[in-house]
């Protein structure tokens, strides 16, 4: 049963619509369980009904007639428990119903299990037999398995609209996704798909725009790839057998069937792009080869899947790698990484969607310093669907709705020019001091990475740059760039600022920023290889930005260089040793530049508990809460199953920040934070009382935050600190600090919902 189970839920992912899904279902099922009937209910949350939407053994008629309302019958008792319901005779219970029109009468066993995502029912699997009898264990749990399958099944036809047309009602934008907040804000536009090379289940559907190109661009592929299997095989001749040999054949044989090449070709013809029907082809050939009996032919789906990537390889070296993108354009993707966020002009980007990550993740922080608006971890995201789609993003609520509807619409684009409006009457700020009622000047500086950071970040009245991530520059080529590269990027950012101070971070990759270029393959790369270990590993990359960022500072004197992921004072030493070793060599070329102040950043638990040791190394502290809050929680902020568990204002984080912050003062350095905390208004308000020395943010939360500011005094934020501090959870903590901020800053520190949606 457990091989059906395997082969069902392959099937199940490849099938191209829910229909298909759901016929997989109750044939899969009532073959594998030896049942009379396997049916599948869905809800109509309009109607509050369950509906019958699939069968094999009761009346086919029956489909899409059969309707349950909720509660009703042991459909409706199935749902209403969110729990199976194992039944030796189904009329015996109090909830049963009959329903003549399927045709059910003189069956008695029941077993109905719910179909459940997030949290929310959309459905209920139902298994009956003729006789009388109890289901197995067994059989109960590989219905719930295949239950839980469907779900996301359902959640892609939800988004892709195959619901509504199931359901034979006007598609009305009645189901949307949910997902994790990125960045707060609202976005209506239209969906371009991103992709990573070299990944059939990512490649998006997409008109073929000249059919004939298509189709030569799929046959050149072909050869290309056939070429390449004879010259594997050739270099292998005189290291394996004669039949080892022969499975290079074997290989070119699929690659050279008719039904790859027809089915594929076919597929164009139909007006798919080439990418588009080679993953089709291949999706299909693979489940056909999956369900076989036979082990041998089975194993031979991962050569087609292996033949199906490399295709696709020589399909996409062949497409020029620039892109055109249109005004109100939302970025898609599995995982839209910074890179592909890059490429996008500013005055393009519209929004950014991703099934992966979180609001932490890199790509939503730089969404949050461009003030786009993105809903991360949208696990069920139908992306090959979507392109050319119309979207709304609902960055408030974290919701992403396709082909919405024009209430939907209207409502979100009156949203937008509320929002507009709000940041106009913030604009009163921009040359007002950062200053508390009693006199505190707290600065509020910038977070960049990308020079169209530069202009809004001077517009909002940043007080400098806390936080220049100097990878970005290294994450948007395809290869490591040049020291003169480099100084070329750092200098214009600096020399924007000046006599300002910029922050500059030194390179800080590994974890869920991985170069293209220097792949980086770890079991847990968030503990592995990443940050000042991978500069000290590689001197040579080290040293050549270092020269770079110092060359950037002639003549204008306002950096500070800011070590990441730092662990011990060893590592300090190390790159102190380098630092001054690149700053002495550039002394003996002749260039005048001064020694820079030295800062770290503490983003894990063991550098909270060495502050004082590092004081005696380094001239100030950047908190990097981001990172910080993940370690200390054990939370990968990428991963949509845990995201909600990551809460900066959990306790514990902020006793951590608290520590290091008397630490610092102590030992009389500067603490700055230049995590997502700092441009959290609710956050920003529990730093003041903790007595943070600056705060650096993106540059569209600087005169929010700088509203909170000017709003309290430094004893106020401190005594509702104290009160913070006697709290359990971070839920509570948020909800207390917004009760103290008065009406008008409440709303620009909660999330503003859309009144009808």
């Amino acid at each position: 049963m457990l091989d059906t189970l395997r082969r069902t839920i392959q099937e199940v992912n490849r099938a191209p619509d829910l229909q298909r899904a759901l016929a997989v279902i109750v044939s899969r099922v009532k073959q594998a369980m030896l049942v009379d009937v396997c049916s599948v209910y869905l809800v109509d949350a309009e109607h509050r009904q369950y509906v019958l939407m699939a069968t094999e053994g009761y009346k086919p008629e029956a489909v899409g007639l059969v309707r349950l309302n909720f509660g009703q019958g042991l459909v409706g008792e199935v749902a209403r428990r969110e729990e199976p319901l194992n039944l030796e005779n189904a009329a015996d219970h109090p909830a049963y119903v009959l329903s003549p029109e399927t045709g059910e009468e003189g069956f008695h066993a029941f077993l109905g299990v719910p179909i459940i995502q997030h949290r929310k029912v959309l459905g209920v699997l139902v298994v009956r037999h003729h006789e009388r009898r109890r289901f197995a264990e067994q059989e109960e749990t590989f219905l719930f398995t295949l239950g839980a399958q469907l779900a996301g099944a359902i959640s892609h036809a939800g988004a892709s609209g195959n619901i509504d047309r199931l359901l034979q009602e006007p598609a009305e934008a009645r189901y949307f996704l949910s997902g994790r907040s990125g960045t707060p804000g609202a976005a209506v536009g239209r969906a371009r798909v991103v992709y990573p090379l070299a990944n059939l289940e990512a490649i998006p559907d997409r008109p073929a725009e000249d059919i004939d190109a298509e189709v030569e661009q799929f046959h050149a592929a072909v050869a290309a790839v056939e070429r390449d299997m004879r010259m594997m095989s050739a270099r292998m001749v005189d290291s394996l057998s004669v039949e080892d040999i022969a499975l290079f054949d074997a290989l070119v044989l699929m690659l050279r069937s008719d039904n790859i090449l027809d089915c594929t070709v076919d597929g164009i013809r139909a007006g798919n792009w080439a990418p588009g029907a080679l993953r089709d082809t291949i999706r299909d050939h693979i489940t056909a080869f999956e369900s076989m009996e036979d082990p041998y032919l089975r194993e031979r789906a991962s050569d087609i899947r292996d033949l199906g990537r490399r295709i696709l390889e020589h399909l996409q070296s062949s497409r020029p790698t620039v892109r055109e993108f249109e005004p109100g354009t939302i970025l898609v993707g599995e995982e839209v990484s910074a890179s592909q966020l890059a490429e996008v002009p500013v005055q393009c980007l519209a929004g950014v969607v991703s099934a992966r990550g979180s609001s932490a993740s890199h790509v939503a922080i730089l969404a949050r310093a461009l003030g786009i608006p993105a809903v991360m971890g949208l696990d069920d995201l139908p992306v090959s669907r979507l392109e050319g789609q119309e979207l709304v993003v609902d960055g408030y609520q974290a919701r992403l709705f396709v082909r919405p509807s024009a209430a939907i619409r209207s409502e979100f684009l009156r949203l937008q020019h509320e929002e507009a409006q709000l940041s106009r009457e913030l604009q009163d700020l921009i040359e007002l001091p950062a200053a508390t009622l009693d006199g505190v000047h707290v600065p509020l500086l910038a977070n960049t990475g990308l020079l169209a950071d530069i202009t809004p970040s001077l517009r909002c009245g940043a007080a400098g740059v806390g936080l220049y991530r100097t990878e970005v520059p290294f994450l948007v080529r395809d290869r490591f760039p040049g020291e003169e590269e480099q100084r070329r990027t750092y200098r214009q950012v600096l020399e924007a600022f000046v006599p300002a101070p910029v922050t500059v971070r030194t390179l800080d990759i590994g974890g869920d920023k991985l170069l293209p270029y220097f792949p980086v393959q770890e079991d847990n790369p968030f503990l592995g290889w990443r940050g000042i270990r991978i500069a000290l590993d590689h001197p040579e990359i080290f040293l050549t930005q270092l020269r770079a960022i110092l060359r950037a500072s002639e003549g204008l004197n306002n950096l500070r260089l800011m070590l990441p992921m730092i662990t011990g004072v060893g590592e300090i030493d190390a790159a102190i040793v380098l630092i001054r070793r690149a700053y002495q060599e550039l002394q003996e070329e002749g260039v005048s530049i001064e020694y820079p102040q030295i800062g770290v950043m503490i983003e894990v638990p063991s550098a909270v508990y060495q502050v004082q040791a590092m004081a005696r190394r380094v001239d100030f502290f950047s908190i990097g809460s981001n990172d910080l809050t993940q370690y200390l929680l054990a939370v990968d902020r990428n991963n949509s199953q845990v995201a909600e568990l990551y809460d900066a204002l959990h306790p514990a984080v902020l006793r951590a920040i608290g520590q290091v912050i008397g630490d610092a003062h102590r030992s009389q350095r500067p603490v700055s934070v230049c995590g997502e905390m700092a441009g959290d208004p609710a956050a920003a308000l529990l730093l003041l009382g903790m007595g943070i020395d600056s705060l650096s943010m993106s540059a569209a939360s600087l005169l929010r935050v700088k509203w909170v500011v000017r709003s309290f005094s430094q004893s106020q934020a401190h005594a509702l600190l104290g009160e913070v501090l006697q709290l359990e959870d971070g839920k509570a903590v948020r909800e207390l600090s917004l009760i103290h901020i008065s009406e008008p800053t409440r709303q620009l520190a909660s999330s503003r919902m859309p009144s009808s949606a």
